[in-house]
Order: structure tokens, then sequence, then C-alpha cells
């Protein structure tokens, strides 16, 4: 994808909400990984078979701020509404390298 880190997280984060997996496969880096408080460092076909379909379980993800923090280094912070109740924001840190992403490191934040 052509475009800065942040956009094609932003793609990436929008793709998700829509589960258009067609659309998102492509921005990540074969040798992707995704971190997160109940994943660790698993790669890509995992990342897509377990995480990438649970859009269905928010009732709302709202981005607060999309920040690249360096050439390759983006922060997502967004908040989210479960269909089981509550609101959440969690802040991830996305490495994107050559229009990949290559890394996501999520951490959890607490109930707003």
């Amino acid at each position: 994808m052509n475009g800065s880190p942040a956009d094609v997280v932003e793609a990436a984060f929008r793709f998700y909400r829509a589960q258009d997996r067609e659309a998102a496969l492509p921005l990540y880096a074969d040798d992707f990984t995704f971190t997160s408080p109940r994943d660790d460092h698993i790669d890509r076909a995992a990342f897509f078979a377990r995480c990438f379909p649970t859009a269905d379980r928010m009732r709302e993800q709202r981005m607060l701020h999309l920040t690249e923090a360096g050439p390759e280094l983006v922060f997502a912070y967004y908040e989210y509404e479960p269909t089981a109740g509550g609101r959440y924001r969690n802040v991830e840190a996305i490495t994107v390298r050559d229009g990949l992403i290559r890394e996501v490191r999520v951490f959890f934040g607490g109930e707003v």
C-alpha cells in the first residue's frame, strides 16, 4: 500500500471493523507478529484465525489518536464498546516498514 505508516494502520483498522480479510491480508508482512496480554508473539496465520474475526464482539470502535512516533512506529489509541457492555481504551504500538505491518503490540487499558 502506498502512503504513510499511519495510512496503512488506518486502513488495517478500517478493514478489521468491516471484517474484510481479503483487503487486510496484503497489509501484513509474511513475518508479522502480534502480541497482547492474551497472545504471545503469534504469527500472521494465527492472528487472522484467532484475532481478526472478533469485530462482531464490539458495538463500536472509535480511533481517538493515530500518531506516528517515528519513521516505522505508529501508536493507535482507541476506545471500544463490547457487545457485553462497558467501554474500554487500548493502545497499540504498530511497526510499519516498507508499507507492511510487521508487528503489533497491544496494551490493554481499563474501563472508561
